[in-house]
């Protein structure tokens, strides 16, 4: 491990990582470029302490896990995560072709607790790779559709109107704008996945409106928003959404909540019932319980 090399290694990307790329407010008062370590050290979920003693080069030898997620947390490519690796006298990891759709269990097992919320797992080119029944009926019942069409940005641009207003959302400009930029960073993550190069190709041939947002190169990621969707079937419902990075995968687990004892939480309430029977998901007459949280592959986790 050369603790010098990596420590000035670490402080040279921090500083070239700007706080919007992240999803984080600029604010006024920094005094230095780029990320401060205790950002830093929050993106890749560890102590701020570890962090800051790795860029004085006085930390102790990092785990792997910790350079994966400081490899995250500072958008490094492939090149640069294999050089951070052996810095730090670690054998560099596999190069990835694209963002994993192996969702964790106990993400899953998250998804499942979660009875009077909606939630998605999202890879960073936005497609949705696991959701609970709630958010099913919120938004549309992903399981009726086939791996590249519960990809929510393609869903937008090029498919019919009732998708494409950004389903329901109050501000679709600020929906799709926030799924690009993911897209974007996904990208410049997965530079040699030809899935991915195919999906940007079929986006930029297929709507003038990905193209102008595309070429614009607007990057906008809010972490935590208010919104309102309207609903065909409850109306309007005014929600939180948190977009939460799960660590060590290019996914984020996305979360809509409403107020307790709030109309828009009495409207959940009221979907949690409707969505079962509107739904087009095996019942429990098949062994499939219809709260079961579904993933990609298309099964149901009991």
């Amino acid at each position: 491990m050369d603790k010098h090399a990596l420590a000035e290694f670490l402080r040279g990307k921090r500083e070239r990582v700007r706080p919007e790329d992240v999803g984080l407010p600029h604010g006024s008062r920094r005094r230095t470029p780029g990320l401060r370590r205790e950002e830093v050290a929050q993106l890749a979920h560890i102590s701020v302490d570890h962090y800051s003693r790795l860029e004085q080069a006085r930390g102790r030898h990092p785990s792997r896990a910790v350079l994966t997620g400081i490899a995250r947390a500072l958008r490094l490519s492939d090149q640069e995560r294999a050089h951070l690796f052996r810095l730090a006298g670690e054998a560099a990891p596999e190069q990835a072709q694209g963002p994993s759709r192996a969702v964790d269990p106990g993400t899953l097992k998250l998804l499942e607790r979660l009875t009077d919320a909606g939630a998605l797992v999202l890879d960073n080119t936005c497609r949705v790779l696991a959701w609970n029944p709630l958010a099913a009926a919120l938004f549309e019942d992903f399981s009726a559709l086939n791996g590249a069409d519960r990809n929510v940005i393609r869903r937008y641009f090029l498919h019919p109107d009732s998708v494409r207003r950004g389903y329901g959302t109050a501000e679709p400009h600020r929906f799709v704008t926030a799924a690009v930029s993911y897209l974007r960073v996904a990208a410049a993550r997965y530079p040699d996945s030809a899935e991915l190069r195919a999906l940007i190709d079929e986006l930029l041939a297929g709507s003038e409106d990905f193209t102008r947002l595309w070429n614009s190169h607007e990057l906008r990621i809010d972490h935590h928003h208010h919104m309102e969707i309207r609903h065909p079937q409850v109306g309007p419902v005014e929600l939180d959404f948190d977009i939460l990075t799960v660590p060590g995968q290019d996914q984020q687990l996305i979360i809509f909540t409403a107020e307790p004892d709030s109309s828009a939480y009495r409207a959940l309430q009221l979907l949690n019932v409707l969505g079962i029977q509107r739904m087009d998901i095996p019942t429990a007459e098949s062994g499939i319980p219809p709260n079961s949280v579904w993933r990609e592959s298309g099964g149901a986790r009991h």
